[in-house]
């Protein structure tokens, strides 16, 4: 099971969810990453428009993405959202969720080597990993590619440092390098929302050459954008321009933008 540090979810964030039981006025679901903890998606929040029948969107046992809409953490009750979760949103996340538990895996691999249980791994690097990349997945990539270099700073400890080195090297060897950041944009003329999508598709035609770019909303104003290529720093390169070229054309349509990895 993929695990998050936190008890409890937060507000607007992405979460992904197993339906567990389905009637008229909405359905239960539990949340992967927070211990099966339960949720509850009301009819209204199933999908837009009228529903005729609530099947006919979610049943039983289904895997879903839902936006938090609020948690009460003394009642132990979450509030969540399945209509207002894009397609591209959607996709996202389940990539990100199943990257994460291919490298839960890999942890829980390299703990039984040194003899530790689940609870330990996680207290022990799992957590301190997170912490300093935002997920499991991403400390691997940035592991193998560094060689284990930026593992000095979380001071792990050397059985530690040398087993995730070991296993990050040897188990990931991706053929496509990707690297994420996130945008902040804003523009207030009448056209505002035009002018920002002009913007990102003017950007993904002019720089994608032999990597990719893709951006994705992740809460207005902030919008996610992937870059990717053949090589870590290719990847990388493409962001940084990417970036640049964005936060120039804004600038030139009367906006504004910020760029954060």
């Amino acid at each position: 099971m993929v695990r998050k540090e936190a008890e409890f979810p937060s507000p607007n964030e992405l979460v992904v969810c197993t339906v567990t039981k389905v009637f008229e006025q909405g359905a239960f679901v539990t949340l992967e990453e927070y211990g099966g903890k339960e949720g509850m998606i009301y009819l209204k929040e199933i999908a837009s428009g009228w529903i005729r029948n609530i099947r006919d969107h979610v049943r039983e046992g289904q895997r879903v993405v839902c936006r938090v809409l609020a948690v009460d953490e003394r009642k132990g009750s979450i509030d969540l959202s399945l209509r207002r979760v894009t397609s591209s949103e959607k996709k996202l996340k389940l990539s990100e969720f199943e990257a994460e538990r291919n490298a839960e895996k890999l942890l829980l691999l390299v703990a039984k080597k040194l003899r530790r249980g689940e609870k330990k791994a996680y207290e022990e690097a799992g957590f301190p990993l997170i912490r300093r990349f935002g997920s499991l997945h991403r400390a691997f990539t940035e592991i193998a590619r560094t060689g284990g270099e930026c593992l000095k700073e979380l001071k792990l400890g050397e059985s530690w440092s040398k087993a995730l080195c070991s296993a990050a090297q040897s188990m990931i060897k991706p053929t496509v390098c990707r690297v994420t950041g996130e945008l902040s944009l804003r523009c207030i003329r009448s056209d505002g929302i035009e002018v920002i999508k002009n913007v990102l598709i003017q950007t993904k035609k002019s720089l994608e050459g032999g990597g990719g770019l893709e951006f994705y909303l992740v809460g207005s104003p902030r919008y996610r954008v992937v870059a990717t290529g053949s090589s870590y720093k290719e990847a990388e390169e493409l962001l940084e321009r990417a970036a640049q070229m964005i936060i120039q054309k804004m600038k030139e349509a009367g906006g504004e933008a910020e760029f954060r990895r």
